[in-house]
């Protein structure tokens, strides 16, 4: 990562809105994925992490850790799912999904038609849908943890490659209320989830969403 620079996939304006308007128009769909039995929580929390991985939020990796040992993932399992090893902590049922998570989030959500088709294979037509919903979410919620990021790195001499002063100041100002509560949160909680956390892979931290 270039250290002159905040490296980090971020919002735009348009893709905020498109990104608001995507999952608002979806909110039946999000609480059904949610509560897909195929799914569940140590297996979306898997899903969480390993796009969270890619995409490097911090809030979002101390977040989803802690959800994961709630949900009864060792510390082992969970460092693997951010450092994208899934040989050992994965079931073999799990890893298309967690392939396509990674795929789709190193890809910035353009995945090839045939990974899509390998999911659909593997889970059938809703849980795949389902699984692709929680991908979009947690995309939405590490941008939204990013974007937050960039203002104060852009004051520290680390721009965001294209980005917007004015709009990342117009953001850290309307979101500032409930994420610095997340930040100290983040830094003071979840002791056994803070040591599970690997840092961030590299593989999107050099490209923007779009």
């Amino acid at each position: 990562m270039n250290s002159t620079s905040f490296d980090k996939r971020i919002f735009t304006p348009s893709l905020l809105l498109r990104d608001l308007g995507f999952l608002l128009g979806r909110l039946p769909a999000l609480v059904r994925a949610a509560r897909n039995p195929e799914i569940g929580s140590a297996f979306a929390e898997k899903i969480m992490i390993v796009v969270t991985a890619i995409n490097g939020c911090v809030y979002c990796s101390w977040f989803h850790a802690g959800r994961a040992v709630a949900s009864g993932l060792s510390d082992d399992e969970i460092r693997d799912m951010f450092e994208l090893q899934f040989a050992a902590s994965a079931s073999e049922r799990e890893r298309p999904a967690l392939l396509y998570a990674q795929h789709y989030a190193e890809t910035d959500r353009r995945p090839e038609p045939q990974m899509t088709a390998r999911l659909k294979a593997a889970y059938g037509d809703r849980t795949a849908a389902d699984i692709e919903l929680l991908i979009r979410m947690i995309f939405f919620g590490n941008l939204l943890g990013n974007t937050f990021d960039a203002f104060p790195a852009r004051l520290a001499g680390r721009p965001a490659a294209n980005g917007s002063a004015l709009f990342e100041a117009l953001f850290y100002l309307a979101t500032a209320w409930f994420m610095l509560p997340t930040k100290w949160l983040a830094r003071g909680h979840h002791p056994k989830a803070a040591a599970t956390v690997a840092p961030p892979h590299d593989g999107g931290s050099t490209s923007r969403a779009r």
